[in-house]
């Protein structure tokens, strides 16, 4: 059977970690708006945040898509120095960035939400720096192909350790940027309405997870190179 009529073949390509990237790219997009759609709501551009969203939901449904295809093709053993159950982690730790994203986007449009103007700028900092985050961990499952082929040992294998430790490390300066930012917003919690603060305390530990579930990707796949 060929390529083009095998579905599997189509799935995996050469490697089945194949469509592992292309879902982290997809949740990698996902969490790369968070920083405009958090742009457009200091600006008051309640227009832009909406389009933004739809951006979001778009990319979402595409690492849903990748996701369950990937989930009801994987064979139940591979041939390979992975064990099955461990790619399936990493793939939903990816996809807690792209769902996390989406219910960012989607209760800033649900709710309007007005943003304290001291809150403004560490709030986008965190942002960015969550986003770092993601990229770093598809950076690292980008490295994928190069671990099948070197049986996930040798230089591979240590740059991926390496490139994980950096991704610790921006995980570290995220975790702190999001106890400062919360303990701003309950410096000034009497000029914000009371209900409004239990949301941005929300919104910032949502900020702070896609951060977290980033972390998680490169952990998982340190593991697989441990086993």
């Amino acid at each position: 059977m060929s390529s083009t009529t095998n579905p599997l073949a189509n799935l995996f390509g050469r490697s089945p970690f194949k469509p592992l990237q292309q879902h982290m790219t997809a949740a990698a997009d996902c969490a790369r708006l968070v920083v405009p759609l958090l742009e457009a709501l200091c600006d008051e551009d309640q227009a832009r945040v909406e389009t933004i969203k739809e951006e979001i939901f778009q990319h979402e449904a595409k690492a849903d898509s990748i996701k369950n295809e990937l989930r009801a093709h994987l064979p139940k053993s591979l041939l390979m120095p992975v064990d099955r159950r461990d790619l399936l982690e990493v793939l939903q730790m990816q996809d807690s960035v792209a769902d996390t994203t989406q219910d960012i986007a989607g209760l800033l449009v649900e709710r309007h939400m007005e943003v304290p103007e001291v809150m403004k700028e560490p709030l986008l900092v965190l942002a960015r720096r969550c986003v770092d985050t993601c990229d770093q961990a598809a950076k690292i499952i980008a490295e994928t192909d190069e671990l099948l082929e070197m049986g996930f040992r040798g230089r591979g294998a240590t740059r991926v350790e390496e490139m994980a430790d950096a991704l610790n490390l921006i995980e570290d300066e995220t975790d702190l940027l999001g106890i400062e930012l919360t303990r701003l917003l309950f410096r000034h919690e009497d000029e914000i309405k009371p209900v409004s603060v239990m949301f941005w305390y929300q919104l910032i530990q949502w900020i702070g997870d896609i951060a977290d579930y980033s972390e998680k990707v490169g952990d998982r796949l340190r593991l697989l190179i441990a086993r």
